[in-house]
């Protein structure tokens, strides 16, 4: 799959240009005298991302902006700029604590971008050699998935949230569909016991209501976070085939405080931006006559519909937050140490000086670049893609119940979301709670012990070797029998799955 191409013709090297003219803003990165900073929160911005953008472009391939009140940052425009930073990172660090307006208190620790942007001990907001450490672990583990296995864990989940709201021939898609999917398959992936299951799931859909930190997002983090400390005291005594056992086991020897915090960074990446990706490609497939007239198009319409989201609409439009190690002048732009550098993927994506076909084209910057790559992009679409294929094929009379452009865009930065998908369909038959927990159950049963599968390759928990020597090979180890389909854990699961769906039925 080629790249985007650009106008050589009308483009400048894209080593070392465009240079702003003399006298332009864009030289000291700062908005001339009397001038705001572009905001990039409230619902103005919401309303109209594109035209944020398209304004900010006078300055070049980097702006400065406002990431939330009293936050001042500079963001990335351009495709190839941004591809350069992304690919940088012995002048580009992930690591918040070089941010010295944070570390020193002069932006508090309250406002609401602080706990997006603030160090963790995880992959992503670390460099070099303990990057390297935390990464290799991730993607070991998300080597083990069973995708087949996985196709199938979506396609059941799917089926018992389409039962829950079909009957009613009305939902919210965002919140009854799109929000539940990806915790439901996070559950199982992390192999939460039914013991730890309802605690887990309730805490993620409190964090998934709240895309602004409150009282009660707060307050969910710490139930979150006390789950988690649970679940990994399980499985340290009571491994399995799941993520969480294969990430304690993995040779990179993760402490438990780093534990935590790389679930909790593949929870916030898995279900967010998931239902974000799910959302938005529906309303693109239910609103744009392009794809509505045929939604029994099938995959391909289906692979299309998410790839024109993830070039044009991506579900996290500026995300990728550096700061650069030393004073650094990038395309004319001068960046000071330490100062946030943050990649538009949406801006770059949507670059004026790109010129291509992207049907089928895979190259857009929605899952990142560089060493910092999304690790789960295979998964993650997949999840979208079931996710999206199963609701047209149950419900193939699925319509928007307003119109697209009387939808409500969250506001923020960092989530391209709507506030909520009403739909409207002709109703299916009921299903009692016993009944949908029983098939539940028995699904998760069959699946139980195959989404999971040993590697033929290991990859070093030390530091990065080098290109020309080729990873370790282990011996394979047998996994965990599955559960048996009857017994007190069946019993267990089964109760889980009926408690689910009556509380979900309540809401």
């Amino acid at each position: 799959m080629t790249s985007p191409t650009r106008d050589s013709a009308s483009t400048p090297d894209p080593t070392t240009g465009p240079t702003p003219p003399p006298g332009c803003p864009a030289h000291s990165g700062q908005a001339p005298a009397g001038q705001g900073l572009e905001p990039l929160y409230g619902p103005e911005f919401a309303a109209d991302p594109a035209a944020a953008y398209a304004r900010l472009r006078q300055y070049g391939r980097i702006a400065p902006v406002e990431l939330a009140p009293g936050v001042p940052a500079s963001l990335v425009t351009s495709y190839q700029t941004a591809l350069d930073i992304l690919r940088s990172p012995e002048t580009f660090s992930k690591d918040a604590r070089h941010w010295q307006a944070l570390t020193d208190g002069a932006i508090p620790m309250d406002n609401p971008v602080a706990p997006m942007m603030m160090y963790r001990p995880n992959a992503l907001c670390s460099d070099g050699e303990q990057h390297h450490r935390l990464r290799s672990a991730t993607n070991d583990t998300f080597d083990r998935l069973d995708l087949h296995a996985l196709r199938r864990y979506v396609e059941r989940s799917a089926d018992f949230l389409i039962d829950l709201f079909g009957p009613r021939g009305e939902a919210d898609l965002l919140e009854e569909y799109c929000a539940r999917l990806p915790l439901l398959v996070f559950n199982q992936l992390f192999g939460c016991p039914p013991e730890l299951s309802d605690t887990l799931v309730r805490a993620l859909s409190a964090l998934s209501a709240h895309f602004d930190v409150t009282e009660d997002s707060e307050q969910a983090n710490a139930v979150l976070t006390e789950s988690l400390s649970r679940l990994i005291a399980l499985k340290r005594e009571n491994p399995g085939p799941d993520m969480t056992s294969w990430l304690i086991a993995h040779p990179a020897g993760l402490t438990d405080e780093e534990l935590i915090n790389q679930l909790s960074l593949l929870i916030g990446a898995g279900t967010q931006p998931q239902q974000n990706l799910i959302c938005n490609g529906l309303l693109l497939l239910l609103s744009d006559e392009r794809f509505r007239g045929d939604l029994a198009g099938g995959t391909m319409l289906i692979e299309d519909a998410l790839n024109e989201v993830l070039w044009k609409d991506p579900p996290l439009p500026n995300f990728c937050f550096h700061y650069p190690r030393r004073d650094v002048t990038v395309d004319g732009h001068r960046l000071s140490m330490g100062d946030p550098v943050v990649i538009s993927l949406a801006a770059a994506n949507n670059d004026p000086y790109l010129l291509s076909n992207r049907r089928g084209n895979r190259a857009h910057l929605a899952w990142g670049a560089g060493p910092h790559t999304c690790p789960a992009k295979d998964p993650a679409q997949l999840i979208a893609s079931v996710a999206v294929e199963k609701l047209l094929d149950r419900l193939p009379d699925l319509e928007l119940a307003v119109p697209a452009e009387r939808l409500r865009w969250r506001p923020g930065p960092f989530q391209r979301a709507v506030a909520a998908l009403p739909v409207r369909f002709p109703r299916t038959a009921a299903k009692s709670d016993e009944a949908l927990a029983e098939m539940a159950t028995a699904a998760t049963t069959a699946i139980s012990g195959a989404v999971g599968r040993t590697p033929t390759t290991v990859r070093a928990a030390t530091p990065a070797p080098s290109p020309d020597i080729a990873p370790a090979t282990a011996e394979p180890q047998p996994e965990p029998a599955p559960e048996s389909d009857s017994g007190p854990e069946h019993e267990a699961r089964r109760r889980w799955w009926q408690s689910l769906a009556q509380w979900w039925r309540r809401d």
